[in-house]
């Protein structure tokens, strides 16, 4: 894997960056990260892929697109970090600190894909029971349970969630997202 396939995935060019810092210093999220933004774009610009895949700066993105709309030399810097996400899930080098991060991923997806719209406690559901197998930690299951009450007399939650009624318009989305 190489610099190629990255600026393929996030049709951007990192040759272009010179390593000003700008989407490093307006990052919200730079302090939690393990690498700074422009970090991740200088390995890749070495072709250090692999190293930029398994950073968890890549997963604490927020894809606020501050770093790509600061930047003065217009590198997407936003979508490299969603394309180095997106190989690091393809070939397996996510973070295991981050598995958790991904599993919502997936069901959130899944349940997009499903449904045309969020059904929260169907969400819930897939994601704890999937957490639950990759870390096998009880305490996950029951983490959350006693704010449901609170959410749901505050009419924050709802026990039946409604579908699209076209969801081939929603499939058709991700068909054409997904390739």
């Amino acid at each position: 894997m190489d610099a190629g396939d990255v600026e393929a995935i996030a049709h951007a060019d990192v040759q272009n960056c010179y390593q000003c810092g700008k989407c490093s210093a307006g990052c919200p999220m730079a302090q939690h990260m393990d690498l700074l933004p422009n970090r991740v774009i200088r390995l890749v610009q070495m072709g250090q892929v692999d190293k930029a895949m398994r950073s968890t700066a890549i997963w604490q993105c927020v894809s606020c697109m501050t770093c790509s709309t600061r930047c003065p030399k217009s590198v997407d810097c936003a979508g490299v970090m969603d394309a180095l996400r997106q190989l690091s899930f393809t070939h397996d080098t996510v973070a295991d600190s981050q598995r958790r991060t991904v599993i919502f991923q997936q069901a959130f997806l899944d349940n997009i894909r499903r449904n045309g719209r969020l059904r929260e406690l169907e969400l819930v559901g897939m994601f704890k029971t999937k957490a639950f197998l990759h870390d096998h930690s009880i305490s996950l299951l029951w983490k959350d349970a006693l704010l449901a009450p609170q959410l749901m007399a505050r009419s924050k939650l709802h026990l039946r969630g409604q579908r699209v009624e076209d969801r081939g318009i929603v499939q058709r989305i991700f068909q054409r997202c997904t390739g």
